[in-house]
């Protein structure tokens, strides 16, 4: 039985190194290669189509549009309100009383919005009024609802620019003059108004800056004469600048300013 065991594992491994020699000399064989074929669909089943079967844009193309046109809204809508004047002051109030931080951009971009919806309430009556429920009512279209929403903001924005502001933007465009204050395009028009703004900002600003620069060097003249140079006068003079705007009411001085300023133009 022993030699019968033996015999047959013998014939067991001659067949499998058999098997095993002729598999690998199979896979060994060289295979010739073959030319690539064009693939028949190349876009893989995927095709985006710009213009309708009419030759006007297709929906897919306009949805797009106006996607980008919705994200790009809101930074349009403020550059022709009053957020730009009223953040740029609450920020040189907060650098004027040497607090960079305090408050945080998030509370003065909040007050800012708020202010500017107070602000523009009437602007946007005007517009609710004019373009809004006509274009729900299907009175008017989007293009026809486009113009009439423009005219309360080109009033309120020709109100509050400078002359002299619209003539520079109209120069560097190489545009003629405009015949009056209506003929003035937008986009000469925006970038106007914002310089002006940003000019009446600054303004407020300066004379914000004055009696906390007093203080400043009031206490910067006491720390010398009493010798104590190293002692950085903006950490003393802190406390007094925030009892100051405390006492007089900074805060609503402030405010009352700027709406004032909107309400008066």
């Amino acid at each position: 039985m022993r030699r019968w065991a033996i015999a047959l594992g013998i014939v067991s491994l001659v067949v499998g190194a058999t098997v095993l020699f002729n598999a690998s000399g199979a896979m060994a064989a060289p295979i010739d290669p073959t030319l690539p074929t064009p693939p028949a669909d190349p876009g893989g089943g995927v095709q985006v189509e710009i213009n309708g079967p009419n030759g006007t844009p297709s929906s897919a193309v306009v949805t797009l549009i106006g996607i980008t046109v919705l994200s790009v809204a809101p930074a349009l809508l403020l550059m022709m309100s009053s957020f730009t004047k009223i953040f740029v002051v609450l920020a040189m109030t907060r650098n004027a009383l040497a607090l960079p931080t305090i408050p945080p951009n998030q509370v003065l971009a909040g007050l800012a919005l708020f202010l500017s919806l107070f602000i523009m309430s009437p602007v946007l009556m005007a517009i609710n009024e004019l373009a809004v429920q006509p274009f729900i009512a299907g009175t008017i279209d989007f293009s026809q609802a486009l113009d009439a929403a423009s005219a309360p903001l080109q009033a309120f924005m020709l109100a509050h620019t400078r002359e002299e502001d619209i003539a520079l933007m109209t120069r560097a465009a190489g545009l003629p003059n405009p015949e009056n204050a209506a003929a003035v395009p937008l986009t000469t028009l925006i970038p106007a108004f914002m310089i002006s703004e940003l000019r009446a900002a600054f303004i407020i600003g300066f004379v914000i800056f004055v009696p906390f620069l007093v203080i400043d060097l009031v206490v910067s003249a006491v720390l010398m004469s009493m010798g104590m140079m190293m002692l950085p006068p903006v950490m003393i003079s802190l406390p007094f600048k925030i009892l100051l705007f405390i006492l007089v009411d900074g805060w609503g001085l402030i405010i009352t300013s700027l709406i004032t300023s909107y309400r008066g133009g």
